[in-house]
């Protein structure tokens, strides 16, 4: 009797079956086979398209290959020195902060102050001129715009689009919160003018409080929060490009603390301007000029939002917990006694800031604009980030001057 054929041949696998196209069911190889390992895009990783286990990884590689050499006099962080300052402070009781240079085509240029308050997220501040310099400048204060809480590794971004323009690492480092007041010799309590007085009597009761004013061993980013939540902090900033001892104040004007509509759409007026606060003794004639941005401008423009965003104000893996509000317009200046400068009362300068006897106070400097400051990481001016990440034919808005007054 003759063996059937389909018990003689060899034995394989069988046949595989085609799938349909409309299954939406993968088979196993498709499941276990990686497609490729194609690297996600610098900026799709920004915009939250594309996730990574290790930013820090991701970033110090993308970042080696675009350093530059410059000349001995620009503010540079090595490579190494970036990466430790970051890593050193990735836990619950970090304090690192950055201020990106960002080159946005509508908002313009203008500079991000981001403060780490826990693992995962920092504080954000959009300050359109840049931090003051100039101890004797007549306008020494600054506007300072609240937006949305960031996640920590935005810290590391440096890239380009042409939807977000350059952004570049300006300056990085720690931050320090010194108390508002002390007991007796020391910093004095900040000045008040009349139309504050409402919000600085609840404020000077917070500050001559025991637990407030002696910090307790706490860690920097709870007293970061504290004084965030008491719309008050004397910040000093350890960098690489800000002079040892700079420190500055950001405080909220009374007409800030009820939450403002989100969207900025009135005409130009007139605006409220408030008055110098801090650890100087200010004239009526010093008083602040502050900045005001164009009302057109939206400077939360470092990423695409959703609903979720715009409802938590934070982004996507940050976690607001500490009642930040988008868009309050904070005031921000430098504080000069705390930077090491003293009021000249009787020599050639009577009347100026100058720098004290024992080496206090710094070299005023100026912030220039994204023609001129490199990233203190790679050494790049904003440009050079733009050809690097292959922008073509991207134009910046015009019309923007640095304070040199």
């Amino acid at each position: 009797m003759a063996v059937p054929s389909s018990l003689a041949r060899d034995i394989s696998p069988p046949r595989r079956l085609k799938r349909r196209k409309t299954s939406g069911i993968a088979s196993p190889e498709e499941i276990y086979t990686p497609i490729s390992n194609i690297e996600p895009t610098l900026a799709a990783i920004e915009a939250g398209k594309a996730k990574i286990d290790d930013h820090l990884a991701y970033f110090q590689s993308h970042l080696a290959k675009a350093c530059r050499n410059t000349p001995p006099d620009v503010p540079r962080l090595s490579l190494g020195g970036f990466s430790e300052l970051y890593h050193s402070n990735q836990h619950h009781r970090g304090h690192h902060f950055v201020i990106h240079q960002h080159n946005h085509p509508k908002a313009g240029v203008h500079y991000d102050l981001r403060l780490q308050f826990s693992e995962s997220s920092s504080m954000s501040f959009a300050v359109p001129k840049g931090l003051p310099g100039n101890p004797n400048s007549r306008s020494i204060g600054r506007m300072a715009i609240e937006t949305r809480v960031h996640n920590y590794w935005n810290h590391l971004i440096e890239s380009a689009s042409s939807k977000t323009g350059s952004l570049l690492i300006w300056d990085t480092g720690t931050y320090q919160v010194l108390p508002r007041k002390k007991e007796g010799r020391g910093i004095p309590s900040p000045q008040t003018s009349d139309d504050e007085i409402n919000v600085s009597d609840s404020e000077d009761e917070i500050s001559k409080s025991p637990a407030k004013t002696a910090d307790g061993g706490k860690p920097e980013n709870e007293k970061l929060i504290s004084a965030f939540q008491t719309r008050y902090i004397r910040l000093r900033l350890h960098g690489t490009r800000l002079p040892k001892g700079y420190t500055i104040i950001l405080r909220l004007p009374s007409n800030e603390i009820i939450k403002r509509p989100t969207a900025r759409r009135k005409s130009k007026q007139k605006q409220h301007v408030p008055r110098q606060l801090g650890s100087d003794v200010d004239s009526d004639a010093e008083q602040s000029q502050v900045q005001e941005p164009d009302p057109e401008e939206d400077l939360d423009t470092d990423t695409e939002e959703d609903a979720q965003t715009r409802a938590s104000n934070a982004y996507p893996g940050s976690t607001n917990d500490i009642g930040s509000i988008h868009q309050r317009h904070w005031f921000l200046q430098l504080d000069r006694q705390n930077s090491g400068f003293v009021l000249d009362q009787s020599g050639d300068e009577k009347g100026k800031w100058i720098r004290g006897k024992h080496g206090g106070g710094f070299e005023p400097f100026l912030v220039r604009g994204r023609d001129h400051e490199r990233s203190v990481v790679t050494g790049r001016l904003a440009k050079e980030v733009e050809s690097d990440e292959g922008v073509e034919g991207f134009v910046g808005r015009g019309g923007w001057v640095g304070i040199e007054h």
